[in-house]
C-alpha cells in the first residue's frame, strides 16, 4: 500500500494578506510561549479535535485511514477550520515533522503561472515513489495558474495529492473542481464558538462576564479565527471582559447606541439627527458602514407593514455599497437620515 508522505497548502485570496490558521473547534493546546497567539495556541491538533463540521472531518479521516485520499476542495468563509483540517491530515500521516514533508503556499505568496511550473511542479516531481499531499488556497490563484494546475494534478496524481482552500469555489475553474472532492465548510455555529471559547477562557483563567461571551460570539458570526483575535485583544486591554468592553476593543457600537441611533432616525428632525449621530459617531469613534449594518438588523425588530421595511432595507443595502466605494460620510450619514425620514412618511400613511 502506498504512504502519502508529502503536502502542500496553496492561498488563494489575493485580496486578503496571510493570515493566521483556522482555529475551529480545537480542545487541546501544546505548551507555548505567552507571545504566541491564540489562534495558533489553541489550533486543533488532530481531527478529532475538530468539533465543528463532523461529517466531513468524518468522511475526511475514514479516506484517510484506507489511504484513499482523494485531491480535495475546501472552501468556505475564512476561519471555519478549512486549514486546521489539512494540517490535521498532515499531521496525522506525518506525525511531529509533517512541516518537512509538505509545502505550503498562502495568500501572500506569489500565485502566478511561474509558481506553478517551478515550485509545485519542482515539488511534486520530487516524490517520485511515494504519494504525496499538496493543499492549495486557490481562488487568488491566476487563471492561467489554475489551467497549469490542473496539468500538474494530472501529471502527479500517483505521487502528489492536492487541497486546494478558497473563499469562494467560483473563482475556481471547473476543470480544477472536477478533478477534486468538494467540501463546504458553512459558518460556525453560535454553540460551537461558544464552546471552544469556554475552553479558551478555562485553560487561560480569564474573567469574562456572561455579557462579554455573548458579546464574542455575536461579533465572530460564524469565524473561529476573528473570535480568538478578538478575545485576545480585549485581554490585552483589560483584566475583566464584558460586553463594553469587548465592543470598544473591536470599535464596534454598542447594542445601546445603535438603539440610541435607531430612535433619533425614527423619532427626531433631519437636522437634529444629523447632529446627534455626527456627535456620537466623533466621540465615540463609529464608522458609517458598522452603522448602517447595526441599523440594519435593528429595523428587522421593528413592528413596521412589510413594503416599508422592505423599501428601508433596499435604501441601506445601497449605502452600505457606496460606503465600500469610499464614499464621503457625510453624504451617506445624510442619506441614511433621509431614508429612516421617507420611512417615518410612509408609516404614518399606511397608519391612515
Amino acid at each position: 500500500m502506498t504512504e502519502i508522505t508529502s503536502a502542500m497548502d496553496i492561498d488563494v485570496d489575493e485580496n486578503h494578506p496571510r493570515k493566521p490558521k483556522d482555529v475551529a473547534g480545537c480542545f487541546g493546546a501544546p505548551p507555548q510561549s505567552k507571545a504566541t497567539p491564540w489562534v495558533e495556541k489553541y489550533r486543533p491538533q488532530s481531527l478529532d479535535d475538530v468539533a465543528a463540521h463532523r461529517d466531513i472531518v468524518a468522511t475526511i479521516d475514514r479516506l484517510t485511514n484506507e489511504n484513499k485520499l482523494p485531491h480535495l476542495l475546501l472552501y468556505g468563509p475564512p476561519g471555519t477550520g478549512k486549514t486546521s483540517t489539512i494540517l490535521a491530515v498532515a499531521r496525522k500521516l506525518y506525525g511531529p515533522k509533517y512541516r518537512n514533508m509538505i509545502l505550503e503556499l498562502n495568500a501572500s505568496d506569489d500565485r502566478g503561472i511561474d509558481v506553478v511550473r517551478q515550485q509545485i511542479q519542482d515539488f511534486a516531481s520530487t516524490q517520485s515513489f511515494s504519494l504525496g499531499k499538496s493543499s492549495v488556497k486557490s481562488d487568488a490563484m491566476t487563471k492561467d495558474a489554475q489551467f497549469a494546475l490542473r496539468r500538474v494534478i494530472e501529471k502527479y496524481t500517483k505521487s502528489t495529492r492536492f487541497a486546494l482552500i478558497g473563499n469562494h469555489v467560483n473563482k475556481i475553474i471547473p476543470a480544477l473542481q472536477s478533478r477534486c472532492t468538494r467540501f463546504r465548510f458553512a459558518p460556525l455555529d453560535p454553540l460551537h464558538v461558544s464552546q471552544r471559547l469556554k475552553h479558551v477562557i478555562e485553560a487561560e483563567g480569564l474573567d469574562v462576564s456572561e455579557s462579554g461571551l455573548a458579546a464574542l460570539v455575536r461579533l465572530s458570526n460564524g469565524d473561529m479565527r476573528k473570535t480568538m483575535n478578538i478575545l485576545q485583544s480585549t485581554h490585552m486591554a483589560s483584566v475583566k471582559i464584558t460586553e463594553e468592553e469587548v465592543y470598544l476593543c473591536t470599535g464596534n457600537p454598542l447594542p445601546k447606541d445603535i438603539e440610541q441611533i435607531s430612535h433619533w432616525l425614527l423619532n427626531q428632525s433631519f437636522a437634529e439627527s444629523y447632529k446627534k449621530i455626527s456627535e456620537m459617531k466623533t466621540r465615540k469613534g463609529l464608522a458609517i458602514v458598522d452603522i448602517v449594518r447595526e441599523v440594519t438588523m435593528f429595523v428587522f425588530n421593528i413592528k413596521m407593514p412589510s413594503h416599508v421595511r422592505v423599501q428601508l432595507i433596499d435604501d441601506l443595502a445601497d449605502i452600505e455599497y457606496r460606503l465600500s466605494f469610499g464614499c464621503n460620510d457625510k453624504l451617506q450619514l445624510g442619506a441614511i437620515i433621509s431614508t429612516f425620514t421617507h420611512a417615518r412618511s410612509a408609516l404614518v400613511a399606511a397608519a391612515k
